[in-house]
């Protein structure tokens, strides 16, 4: 499931938007922006809507339950 982030860019005042293909992802690039001290505006997918991070947090852990684990 795709997910869009919308976060206001510090350095011009506007907003700036970052795609990810899963919730993991999304995840990942929150955490950059926020690094970055990027304000998160909101999450979205066409599935669930706008969706908050700790939203995408459980979808993320649902995500890696469903990852096929390695044979080792």
């Amino acid at each position: 499931m795709q997910y869009t982030v919308i976060f206001g860019t510090s350095n011009k005042g506007g907003l700036g938007l970052a795609e990810a293909p899963n919730a993991l992802e999304a995840l990942a690039i929150i955490e950059v922006l926020q690094r970055g001290d990027e304000e998160i505006k909101c999450i979205r997918s066409r599935q669930e809507g706008e969706i908050g991070v700790e939203m995408l947090r459980v979808l993320a852990k649902e995500e890696e339950e469903e990852l096929p684990v390695a044979m080792g």
